[in-house]
């Protein structure tokens, strides 16, 4: 069952990865991280930009922040300097680990409608199963980057939920 507490529980371990991923990438060449290496978004590189770009429109439409600009076939390209996005995806690992602790149960109730250009039509969707989404996308995304990463003989340690964060 989705709760708020499941939220923040995910939110915490999708900064560590994060955290723990791009200190395996920051090992590599600029080329490595650049390179095509067959995954949807081509390279290391355009695979973490594009989920910077997939978390902060997801936060646009549950928070009403700033929505990034372009659009998903923009996204490997969004930001284009290694250290900035790595500085970026700091800050906007904290801010959603904040905000998912403000949630409630009722802020998992109900539906969320917004315009997706991807479908190119008005969407609505329970708020849960995008809340779910949101944390799918970044596992399913970082999952290819892990596999890069490994490919390319960098070590990212530990990436199983019960064994990376303390529990009580």
């Amino acid at each position: 069952m989705v709760t708020p507490a499941w939220c923040h529980l995910m939110a915490t371990y999708n900064a560590e990865m994060n955290r723990r991923i791009y200190a395996a990438a920051g090992t590599l060449t600029e080329a490595q991280r650049r390179e095509d290496r067959g995954a949807f978004f081509g390279s290391i590189h355009g695979t973490l930009s594009h989920l910077m770009w997939g978390d902060a429109t997801w936060m646009a439409r549950f928070a009403g922040w700033p929505a990034p600009e372009g659009g998903i076939k923009d996204s490997p390209r969004l930001h284009p300097q290694w250290a900035a996005m790595r500085a970026a995806r700091i800050g906007l690992d904290t801010r959603i680990t904040a905000w998912m602790a403000t949630l409630d149960p009722a802020a998992l109730s109900g539906s969320l409608g917004w315009y997706s250009g991807a479908m190119q039509r008005e969407v609505s969707r329970p708020r849960w199963v995008l809340l779910t989404h949101f944390f799918n996308h970044q596992t399913h995304h970082r999952g290819q980057v892990h596999a890069l990463l490994t490919g390319l003989g960098a070590v990212t340690g530990d990436t199983d939920l019960p064994f990376i964060l303390p529990f009580d």
